[in-house]
């Protein structure tokens, strides 16, 4: 027998008993209001739903099962029954209590959903199947998406005003912007070009948020980033809406009191297009990394051209990027004396940094004390979406994928407790305070 066995098995046997004696206790304190509110009661609908009796309702608590006894009743006219007690217990539309599905949801959002029901069992000693494990994680992800949206849309139309930050304001807000792809399910990909040989498409793009300030510089100059200030944001809707959600938290952050804003991205078309509709006084800045990513391209289209000597060719141009030459790099490009099909690659590598000359002026911006690097998106990318929707064999609906990202975009964030009461970070606009906004 294994050391410590007895112990283990007296630990549990005690475990069991006091989750036993708690869900007694929690079924009686329950039954002390058993949600009777007269006669009639407001349907939801703007009717009057009449009692009509009591009804009992088993949920699962974080102490094991409890059974409700609860008031019941029905509408007329919406020809559907209710329980007041429900709503306010938080368990209308769940088997789950609260407790339980908040408990749930962290584990669902940190492990795939059977990993997920294997904990809770080991550890908390509840037993639920992966499809409720799935389908309640599932739930509060996507009530909590929906409250994060609803937000944006009222900061946006300015029904709500974002609180002025706290003193002292930080100098500088980034905003750095990526994309990533995400399994999904065939029809979700459905009509869709991928890269695959088939031309057909097995995965859809996230786009991932995230907005930080920095503490100060190091004795080298480079800024540090204060890791608590990170929050981060997620949508697989179109650019509009996602630039929606980008506007609100940047404005929730106190993007019209911090001096200046920095946009950071790779070169996709769409994140500079959103960011200078967005943020039009932003300080743009390409991603190093990926800039020092297509000069290697370059050179090793180049290679042959440049025989022995392509190390060389290479280090100049890294050098004349990180001084922010762009000027010398695209004239270095144009004298590759590229024939035919190959000529068509290099313009197309060389129209890359010239679109993003003024996105690429590195030492000035080093100068300045800023990022210059979107690492901290990138790294968002892989750990928030890639280490829990990108494992093998995993094929999302969108709908899915939304739910579990957000959970985990909050989390990351610092913002879990925000899923189930709501954030005090916005203060509505008075009718007279709208008209004269």
């Amino acid at each position: 027998m294994a050391e410590g066995s007895d112990l283990e098995v007296l630990e549990l046997a005690i475990r069991t008993a006091v989750t036993r004696l708690g869900a007694a206790l929690l079924e009686g304190l329950l039954a002390a209001d058993a949600g009777y509110r007269g006669p009639r009661a407001d349907c939801g609908a703007g009717h009057q739903a009449a009692f009509t009796g009591y009804r009992t309702k088993t949920i699962d608590t974080v102490v094991g099962p409890v059974t409700l006894r609860r008031a019941w009743y029905h509408c007329a006219q919406c020809r559907h029954g209710l329980a007041p007690r429900d709503d306010e217990l938080g368990t209308g539309h769940a088997s789950l209590s609260p407790g339980l599905a908040k408990m749930t949801a962290r584990a669902a959002a940190a492990v795939p959903f059977a990993r997920a029901a294997g904990l809770l069992s080991e550890l908390a000693g509840i037993e639920l199947t992966v499809k409720r494990v799935e389908r309640s994680a599932e739930a509060t992800g996507t009530a909590a998406a929906a409250a994060i949206a609803a937000r944006a849309e009222a900061i946006s139309s300015r029904r709500v005003l974002p609180l002025p930050p706290p003193d002292p304001v930080p100098d500088m807000l980034y905003i750095a912007v990526d994309g990533t792809g995400v399994p999904v399910v065939a029809r979700e990909a459905e009509g869709r070009k991928g890269k695959a040989a088939d031309g057909k498409a097995r995965t859809r793009e996230v786009k991932l948020a995230c907005l930080f300030t920095q503490t100060t510089l190091t004795d080298d100059g480079y800024p540090v980033r204060d890791t608590a200030s990170t929050t981060y944001l997620e949508t697989f809707q179109p650019a509009g809406q996602f630039g929606q959600l980008v506007n609100a938290e940047a404005s929730r952050r106190g993007a019209d009191h911090i001096r200046q804003l920095v946009f950071l991205g790779d070169g996709a078309a769409w994140i500079w297009n959103l960011a200078g509709q967005l943020f039009p006084a932003a300080t743009q800045i390409v991603d190093l990394y990926h800039a020092r990513e297509h000069l290697h391209e370059l050179a090793n289209l180049a290679a042959r051209l440049l025989a022995g000597h392509r190390d060389e060719w290479l280090a100049a141009r890294l050098d004349e990027l990180d001084s922010g030459n762009i000027e010398a790099i695209l004239a270095a490009g144009r004298d590759l004396n590229f024939r035919g099909s190959l000529s068509g690659e290099r313009n197309k590598a060389l129209a890359y940094f010239a679109s993003n000359a003024h996105r690429m002026r590195y030492q000035h911006f080093r100068d300045l004390g800023m990022f210059v690097g979107s690492g901290v998106v990138e790294a968002g990318c892989k750990s928030i979406i890639g280490q829990r929707l990108k494992l093998s064999g995993m094929r999302w609906t969108i709908h899915g994928a939304t739910s579990i990202a957000t959970l985990r975009c909050q989390d990351a964030s610092g913002n879990w407790d925000q899923i189930w009461q709501r954030p005090r970070s916005q203060t509505q606009l008075t009718d007279h305070a709208r008209q004269a906004s």
